[in-house]
């Protein structure tokens, strides 16, 4: 299991667009891949629970996989939401 802390530098947040990006990014690794706000946990293949994280410029999150290609998928999706 990888698990990293990411700060999200997209300037519009997490919106529908970028959180649709995401999640077709993370569909394209066979690991289990999920990420964590404060008390919130959700699948980062799910386009309803991306959503549902309501992530800001600047918040701090934690990405973690678990899986054959786990290091591949975290490095990619902190490249997607490091974006600016």
């Amino acid at each position: 299991m990888v698990k990293k802390s990411v700060t999200v530098g997209l300037l519009s947040g997490l919106e529908a667009r970028p959180a649709a990006m995401l999640v077709q990014v993370a569909s394209q690794y066979a690991s289990s891949i999920y990420l964590e706000r404060e008390s919130k946990r959700v699948n980062a293949k799910s386009i309803m629970g991306m959503m549902t994280l309501g992530l800001a410029a600047g918040d701090a999150i934690t990405v973690e996989a678990e899986g054959e290609d786990e290091e591949k998928a975290v490095s990619e999706i902190e490249k997607l939401l490091g974006a600016q």
